[in-house]
């Protein structure tokens, strides 16, 4: 396309997503590889400046690994769980909150616009409940296992994510909770984002990830387009596994809870955040409430 096609065909997207609430989930590559991120928080800042309110919720697994590694604490799983006891939360702290978060908000910096790093501890923004045992099964048997200091949200306060939304800067969050007896959590950073996204009746739902989208049991189809009860029948059926089962499950509970569209995108290609919320076609997959109309703009 030429480049005032590209401009015409983005108009009447910025034009509907002007002073929206968009809640974005960095995850995949783009928090290890700089030169993504680089991207991403450039596209993250154009958003801002075309009018959107922009949030920013980072995950940050391998980091965390790589940490307890360096500090010769050998991380802890059961069937792909974590376990977090103390001094792994207060790794996961330090790296989520004192490396994670503070380099996103300065490539916010960078780009010119002003971000603000927090946890959900701030503000007691996350309010979350230990989890309880989790049943997993390992090898032949199903066993019971805790997990430590996870916890799951069960009370969002949006109030300080207003405040800054209101004055012009960039919330950049890191998935850590606290509970009713001040304990901190580690919390799932897909479900944070979309219990966030919720608090805020945000308009736009958007998990940048390592594949292109929502694809069939065979990695054949790419879905461009999916309704949440077309979602649903994907992970009835088995098509959907591993880590893209909490992302879509964030995402259908934020579709069902006043969340108005959800996004999975490839967060590794240069620029897909534009390209799918300013194009046409797009370049990942749509999600819409049953019934909604297939614009994505409504």
């Amino acid at each position: 396309m030429k480049r005032e096609d590209v401009l015409t065909e983005a108009l009447p997207y910025i034009q509907t997503f002007h002073g929206k609430k968009i809640v974005i989930k960095l995850g995949g590559h783009a928090m290890v590889d700089p030169q993504i991120l680089d991207t991403v928080i450039q596209d993250a800042v154009l958003l801002h400046y075309v009018g959107m309110k922009v949030v920013l919720v980072h995950g940050g697994g391998p980091e965390i690994t790589e940490k307890m590694q360096a500090m010769g604490k050998e991380p802890k799983f059961v069937a792909g769980l974590r376990i977090t006891d103390q001094e792994t939360l207060e790794i996961a702290q330090m790296v989520l909150v004192g490396k994670i978060t503070s380099n996103i908000v300065s490539l916010i910096a960078k780009f010119g616009a002003q971000g603000v790093g927090i946890s959900g501890n701030d503000g007691s923004m996350l309010i979350a409940k230990k989890l309880d045992l989790q049943k997993v099964r390992v090898g032949d048997e199903e066993q019971e296992v805790d997990l430590g200091h996870v916890g799951e949200v069960v009370e969002v306060n949006p109030r300080l994510l207003d405040v800054l939304l209101e004055n012009g800067y960039i919330p950049v969050i890191a998935p850590l909770a606290i509970d009713r007896h001040g304990q901190s959590l580690n919390v799932n950073a897909d479900t944070a984002a979309g219990e966030i996204a919720i608090a805020l009746r945000a308009f736009k739902l958007i998990n940048l990830t390592d594949v292109d989208g929502v694809m069939n049991a065979t990695r054949t189809r790419t879905y461009r387009r999916l309704r949440v009860h077309e979602v649903e029948e994907l992970m009835d059926e088995g098509s959907i596994v591993g880590g893209m089962i909490p992302k879509l499950l964030a995402c259908t509970r934020a579709l069902r809870d006043g969340v108005e569209y959800a996004h999975i995108v490839n967060g590794n290609k240069e620029h897909t955040l534009l390209l799918e919320l300013f194009t046409d076609d797009g370049v990942g997959t749509m999600i819409r409430n049953d019934g909604e109309s297939d614009s994505g703009m409504e």
